[in-house]
């Protein structure tokens, strides 16, 4: 009989709200990411009421977003990426080499990728975050983090922070 804890998926199945393109840019983007020594948290709900695609967080507490974009509709129709400067140090554009770097705003970085990596066409210009908002989204990181983790090691597990 196969034990309980082998029955755990380690990676937590997609929530339907992104499309195959987007979850695609968002696995090849954490891959650069992690390369870079961050790690990653995708879907993060910030302290705005937004949710971010992707959050990153490195040892020297340098926070960064990456806004993932399928399409040119998607940016298009997206209003909201601005607000997510409140919440990071350097804030990203993920998205794939079908899309021309051109549309997106100069003042963010731009990170072209696919399902399997991906690369930092241009560096985002940094605007520091003031020492209260780094303690709120690191604190919001971790516990991110640590519920996602007793989700996996106890799906029967009740408990929200």
């Amino acid at each position: 009989m196969e034990s309980p804890a082998r029955q755990i998926s380690l990676v937590p199945p997609p929530d339907r709200r992104q499309s195959e393109t987007a979850l695609a840019i968002a696995r090849g983007t954490a891959r650069l990411l992690r390369s870079l020594g961050f790690a990653c948290i995708s879907e993060l709900p910030l302290p705005s009421g937004r949710r971010a695609d992707l959050v990153a967080l490195n040892e020297r507490g340098e926070i960064w977003i990456v806004e993932i974009k399928s399409s040119v509709e998607d940016l298009r129709a997206d209003q909201k990426w601005q607000d997510y400067r409140a919440h990071c140090d350097r804030l990203f554009f993920a998205f794939t080499r079908d899309l021309p770097c051109e549309i997106f705003p100069g003042d963010t970085g731009l990170i072209v990728a696919d399902a399997y990596g991906a690369h930092l066409h241009c560096e985002a210009p940094e605007h520091r975050l003031p020492a209260p908002t780094r303690k709120q989204m690191t604190v919001r990181f971790a516990l991110a983090a640590a519920q996602r983790i007793n989700r996996l090691v106890d799906p029967q597990g009740h408990g929200e922070f």
